[in-house]
């Protein structure tokens, strides 16, 4: 064992989809090759893990297990390979898993075991649990280093604010992937979810014009208000969803030609025409992320016609997250509180941490666990 590490740990552990989760107490994970036992200071919340575990979403999951996804925390124990982290040193834990010798046997710790064999052996075998407890034994690759000095201190961020880069990290892996550049006008849609909302931020702090469309106006109107107390600069304008493909082409329209569209559709709004608007006020060889759950058709001859790029993308690369602090580290995001209100629980308050979550949405909204 290693010296550091008490021998039990307590972890919320989900028995079976639906049965709800009991705090139990369990032996503490040892670091070995490849590997770092990380002491969980904020662990996420999602604002629809309750559907995850309830059995409502029908994400394969290997159960028993901890549950979770992303956390902040501080390295407990290392691997004998390790070479750069330190015991002490705050990190991100990262809840995509991969592969090491296949990238595409992916799956997301404490969400869903994934589709392929890979993912499932890895979900099953290997990386199982996940961090809703006070200790997680992940992959070294899934440990990003934290300037804590410079995040805390000069720029005001708690650790459980910190935890917030799980929403920002996935519309900042899709905007890289399509090379969103400084000036480019970029459409958020839907912008009023977690992950819409703080992908307006995102491309706010990566230089862009922003057009954000939702169905809720108060929620629109929160979020331009939000933008621009932490970044007076920004220009983001906001587009109501009406339903009507062509009323809605013709509102993004009046904001001149579109360089990038960043879709977060929820699986609820699959049918919606919002999309096909704004593929129809995209320029010539505009580009097109798609990371939520549309179901899209629109004329091979705008598609053919304009070079559009359409590119699927499930959440980041480890490139973008190191590339993603330095941005953070930088102070190009709202600084303290401006960038995000955080509502923490404990492991046993976890009904009330699920149902907080997902009432308590949209950009700058978040809530963590402090084990």
């Amino acid at each position: 064992m290693a010296p550091d590490l008490p021998p039990q740990y307590r972890a919320l552990v989900l028995d079976s989809i639906g049965a709800g989760f009991t705090v139990k107490t369990l032996p503490t994970p040892q670091p070995t090759f490849g590997s770092a036992v990380v002491q969980i200071v904020a662990a996420g919340a999602l604002s629809y893990h309750r559907e995850i575990y309830n059995g409502q979403r029908h994400y394969p999951l290997p159960t028993p297990m901890v549950g979770g996804y992303s956390a902040i925390g501080r390295i407990a124990a290392l691997g004998p390979d390790a070479t750069a982290l330190q015991a002490g040193q705050l990190v991100f834990v990262d809840c995509v898993i991969r592969g090491r010798d296949d990238p595409s046997a992916l799956y997301l710790l404490g969400i869903s075991e994934g589709h392929s064999d890979g993912s499932k052996k890895l979900a099953r075998e290997v990386w199982h649990d996940g961090t809703l407890a006070e200790f997680v034994k992940v992959p070294l690759d899934n440990c990003i280093p934290l300037d804590e000095a410079r995040l805390c201190q000069t720029l005001g961020y708690s650790i459980e604010d910190l935890m917030y880069m799980g929403y920002l990290l996935v519309p900042y892996g899709g905007l890289r992937d399509i090379r969103v550049e400084p000036g480019d006008t970029v459409v958020v849609c839907p912008a009023t979810g977690g992950f819409g909302g703080a992908g307006v931020l995102v491309a706010v702090a990566m230089g862009a014009r922003v057009i954000a469309m939702g169905r809720n106006e108060q929620e629109l109107e929160r979020l331009q208000e939000h933008v621009h107390k932490g970044t007076p600069w920004a220009c983001v304008e906001t587009v109501k969803i009406t339903g009507d493909e062509a009323i809605d082409t013709a509102s993004l329209k009046a904001y001149g030609p579109v360089d990038a569209i960043l879709d977060f559709t929820p699986p609820v709004a699959a049918k919606s025409t919002h999309l096909k608007s704004a593929v129809a006020a995209l320029r010539y060889e505009g580009r097109v992320s798609l990371m939520g759950f549309v179901d899209f058709s629109v004329s091979d001859m705008k598609i053919v016609g304009s070079n559009i790029t359409l590119k699927g993308k499930l959440m980041y690369s480890r490139e973008d997250m190191l590339q993603f602090v330095k941005m953070l580290e930088m102070g190009l995001l709202p600084k303290g509180k401006d960038l995000v209100d955080t509502r923490t629980f404990r492991l046993d308050e976890w009904e009330e941490a699920f149902d907080a979550a997902a009432q308590w949405t949209g950009v700058g909204r978040a809530v963590a666990f402090l084990p």
